[in-house]
């Protein structure tokens, strides 16, 4: 498998294994399977893992597959889903998620440990889902004066290489915190041909993801990509039940042109998806949501063949599905 730079991380495999799919977040797996398609991931030249607490079982699978000891060379990174606790407790929250990923996981060090909830200037009001704004967004005094902190804190002590931000807020916090120092050295950003969070947007802007993945990198900041093929919606067919009205499932139908267009080709829609993500300008890792071993070969698949040619990124974009 090839290799990329992220951020300080250094060279990593250009995939890695999100705790998502394992963790059942993207449908139903046995644990059996799920610790297979870990193993597998590592077989498959994966150094990488993507987890966290809100990820079902992934951590503790981590743990009670690798009893601490990690095969050579592996990385870890998990996350914290803070929200806006009170005025002086962000610092002991962000050290008991870290404390309890790392217990599960049995482990004494991640490599990176991102901040897992919405940014957003104080007072902003979410289009969807403001009576929770709290619980799922962090307000911007909040994140300057004690997280950013916290995090640095716990990177002078050893316990976390790096600390970094899932980028999928309100664009123009994420990239206030991008502009920030100290800044994140990374960053977890959408990454696929709709540029399209789906289900995860509660806000009402554009969520102008290459902006954000262009600002990091313009700041030396390393990127991992996220839902390649947007939870399912630039697949063959959606593997859990959803209702029509669902975000990703209006995404789903929106891609009608790209599955036929894929069709012509004779490519899977899941296959392309990921190569034209691997493709993306800026982006340095692509983070896989596969829940077992035949959508990982898939993934194998995608990115022993490469980026896609120039000319299938022309004829997809040209479909008017971005955006």
């Amino acid at each position: 498998m090839k290799t990329s730079t992220v951020g300080p991380l250094g060279p990593v495999s250009r995939l890695t294994l999100g705790g998502g799919g394992i963790g059942q977040v993207w449908g139903k797996v046995s644990r059996e399977e799920a610790g297979a398609t870990l193993k597998a991931a590592l077989d498959g030249g994966i150094d990488i893992l993507d987890t966290a607490p809100m990820y079902g079982d992934c951590e503790r699978l981590i743990g009670d597959t690798f009893s601490g000891a990690l095969p050579a060379g592996v990385k870890v990174t998990t996350k914290c889903a803070l929200g806006s606790p009170p005025a002086g407790e962000v610092a002991a929250r962000l050290q008991a998620s870290l404390e309890a990923s790392l217990t599960a996981m049995q482990l004494a060090h991640i490599d990176v440990f991102f901040l897992h909830t919405f940014i957003a200037a104080d007072g902003y009001a979410y289009a969807r889902g403001d009576a929770q704004r709290d619980a799922m967004s962090i307000r911007w005094s909040l994140y300057l004066e004690e997280l950013v902190p916290a995090f640095e804190q716990l990177q002078a002590q050893g316990r976390i290489g790096c600390w970094g931000i899932t980028a999928i807020g309100v664009p123009d916090a994420v990239l206030g915190a991008i502009g920030h120092d100290p800044k994140p050295p990374v960053i977890q950003a959408i990454t696929n041909l709709m540029d399209s969070p789906g289900g995860i947007r509660p806000f009402a802007e554009p969520p102008r993801p290459r902006d954000i993945i262009a600002a990091a990198k313009a700041r030396g900041i390393g990127v991992f990509g996220i839902r390649a093929v947007q939870a399912g919606a630039l697949t063959a067919a959606l593997d859990r039940p959803l209702s029509p009205e669902h975000p990703d499932a209006r995404d789903f139908a929106r891609a009608a042109p790209y599955r036929e267009l894929c069709a012509a080709w004779g490519e899977d829609p899941a296959v392309v998806a990921h190569r034209y993500a691997l493709g993306m300008e800026g982006v340095d890792n692509l983070i896989l949501g596969v829940k077992n071993r035949a959508e990982l070969a898939d993934a194998l698949r995608a990115e022993a063949a490469g980026p896609l040619e120039p000319v299938q990124v022309a004829a997809i974009d040209a479909l008017g599905l971005a955006g």
